[in-house]
């Protein structure tokens, strides 16, 4: 059984995710949110920045409550927030994202007070997050797939006909 994270009353009711809060903070995930950042500055499409990930992560929350799993949200955030978190090296040397963000990851994970096999859980689920056998999975696999992929708004993007998504991928009514 997993030591569950220290949680205190925040403002409105709401609970703070003392560990989240350190993913946010970590001098690592904030280089390479920056790598991604200067990357992408001139993309048209989608990018791989702090909105997405946070999207990602409230999408995913949603996801989970609707289909009734019982995941820790600070695992859901997590692998949200760090899922895309390597996009950059994919641009600079062709590594895939989810390769590099599954490598990345675990030193902020540990570093977050993520023990092993949250990691190990987390990082999976980051390392899978293009894979299409993911998405039938009622687990963190599943919910980071499903809510990546919800997370964009292509009914409102300007850049929607040029998009390189198939018509039928492409979110085109709102779904959450």
């Amino acid at each position: 059984m997993r030591k569950k994270a220290v949680k205190r009353p925040g403002r409105n009711g709401e609970t703070l995710m003392d560990r989240i809060d350190k993913i946010l903070n970590h001098d690592l995930f904030l280089y390479h949110l920056g790598k991604n950042n200067a990357a992408e500055a001139d993309r048209r499409f989608c990018r791989h920045s702090m909105v997405h990930f946070l999207d990602v992560a409230r999408i995913g929350t949603i996801i989970a409550l609707e289909e009734g799993l019982e995941l820790d949200r600070e695992w859901i955030y997590a692998a949200a927030l760090l899922h895309d978190c390597g996009k950059h090296e994919q641009y600079e040397n062709g590594t895939p994202h989810e390769q590099a963000s599954a490598r990345i990851a675990p030193e902020i994970l540990k570093d977050c007070g993520f023990d092993d096999k949250e990691t190990d859980v987390i990082v999976t689920a980051i390392s899978r997050h293009r894979d299409p056998e993911a998405a039938k999975e009622k687990n963190l696999n599943g919910v980071l797939y499903r809510a990546d992929k919800a997370s964009r708004a292509c009914f409102a993007c300007d850049a929607e006909k040029d998009c390189n998504w198939k018509d039928g991928k492409k979110n085109l009514t709102i779904r959450y």
